[in-house]
């Protein structure tokens, strides 16, 4: 099935894990797809890997904290493939793992920086472009840690509340011009970060992925690709009907 055929679609933070899960998935729908990352050696890998296969792709460098950048880079997107239909907000840190009362405000500030302001500054470059457009989807990528809380990386579960919140926002700001926003709610996935941890752990790595896969009631965590499909969907005119929401895909993890 290619529901995205001839889409543009962007995507911050494409050159790892889930952005290059979603790069990949967006590309096997039929669309056309922009790698947007600060990592240029993967990114441009994921460009080639898309081309490879038949995929119209190309790579931008991206730090999505700069507010100029991000205008110039999907301007220049837009200009490259002539439009920009889907812009997928994947880019984000985790940031430090301390008591709140611990971090200091420039830690904190790091947080909000890529994964709160960096959303703002995409959205507010790609609402021109997709109004030209003629609408498109917007989908931005929160976490579990967006609807329920624990304690560590308190910096990070802030800024996934505040995306949640922000998508539902912006849902009603742009419904009547045909943009759709929604937000993902990932649980625990398989990825590069998320494998570094676990080899770096105290228990091991095996132990590590035990606990992790025990948390979540399908008995295991998930794939970049689980991901991926799901935004896939949000992109597509499959969620023709469906902004404002939060698409959580997390094994059960918050059904406890």
């Amino acid at each position: 099935m290619q529901r995205l055929t001839d889409k543009v679609c962007a995507v911050t933070g494409g050159a790892h894990g889930i952005g290059r899960a979603t790069c990949k998935r967006l590309a096997q729908e039929g669309a056309r797809v922009a790698v947007l990352d600060i990592t240029d050696e993967e990114g441009r890998a994921v460009r080639d890997d898309l081309a490879s296969d038949g995929t119209d792709a190309d790579y931008w460098h991206l730090d999505v904290t700069d507010e100029t950048a991000v205008q110039e880079t999907l301007q220049a997107v837009a200009e490259r493939f002539g439009r920009l239909d889907v812009l997928v907000n994947n880019a984000g840190i985790s940031g430090v793992n301390k008591a709140p009362h611990e971090v200091t405000s420039e830690e904190w500030d790091e947080v909000m920086a890529v994964n709160v302001r960096g959303v703002f500054y995409c959205v507010k470059a790609a609402i021109p472009l997709l109004r030209k457009a003629g609408g498109g989807s917007i989908v931005n990528l929160s976490s579990i840690y967006g609807i329920v809380g624990a304690p560590d990386i308190p910096p990070y579960h802030a800024s996934k509340g505040a995306v949640r919140e922000m998508s539902k926002t912006d849902a009603l700001f742009y419904a009547p011009e045909g943009i759709r926003v929604n937000s993902v709610h990932p649980g625990f996935i398989w990825t590069p970060l998320v494998k570094a941890m676990a080899e770096a752990s105290e228990e091991g790595k095996d132990a590590f992925r035990r606990n992790l896969d025990d948390l979540h009631p399908i008995g295991h965590v998930g794939a970049p690709e689980d991901i991926a499909a799901g935004i896939a969907y949000l992109a597509s005119d499959d969620a023709k009907f469906v902004t404002g929401s939060e698409l959580v895909i997390d094994g059960g993890y918050t059904a406890h």
